[in-house]
């Protein structure tokens, strides 16, 4: 090979130049991991109570969510009264919640709406427990993305008797009860 044929160093230094900004596109192009974060599946939550407990966040990261679409707006709400209530009122010793984190607010006879008020809740699943048992199951338990830590090891997905906490892909919406249903918020 002669002198001229021999590339010269600026050309050499060119295409590596050129080869490493190629590589550089390409590894920005292809996906990496996605970010994953904890959430409870509704359909294997058995509300035992372990999310109020066991989470590090206190109050727990857990909160009630109610699928207002499934809600039959009852007057006798079992996820809001306490079994065998003597009254139908929202006195405390009628109330199914130990933090009368639910409000209810009558609509017309006999219909009453029920929200969780989140600062209040503490993920304990009583509400759910007494909804999925007698009612049409419209309260579930959620791990709120805005305060959860998203630790390595979940206490409570390590001490969950029915395996129902996950990890799931950030960008997939939240695992809700009424998933096949359309809803306009998630209150």
């Amino acid at each position: 090979m002669t002198s001229k044929e021999k590339p010269a160093r600026r050309e050499f230094i060119r295409a590596a130049a050129a080869a490493a900004l190629g590589s550089g596109v390409w590894l920005a192009a292809t996906p990496s991991a996605e970010t994953t974060v904890w959430q409870i599946d509704p359909a294997k939550c058995v509300q035992c109570g372990q999310c109020a407990t066991n989470c590090v966040m206190n109050p727990s990261a857990v909160k009630c969510v109610h699928a207002t679409r499934i809600c039959g707006y009852c007057d006798l709400c079992s996820g809001f009264l306490q079994p065998g209530a003597l009254r139908l009122d929202t006195g405390a010793e009628n109330e199914l919640c130990p933090t009368s984190a639910i409000v209810r607010t009558f609509v017309e006879d006999p219909y009453f709406a029920y929200t969780i008020d989140e600062e209040l809740c503490i993920g304990c699943g009583k509400c759910v427990k007494g909804c999925s048992q007698f009612g049409n199951g419209s309260l579930f338990l959620q791990i709120k993305r805005d305060l959860c830590r998203n630790c390595n090891e979940c206490s409570i997905a390590a001490d969950c008797p029915a395996e129902a906490i996950q990890r799931i892909p950030l960008s997939r919406a939240y695992l809700r009860k009424d998933a096949g249903l359309e809803h306009e918020s998630d209150t």
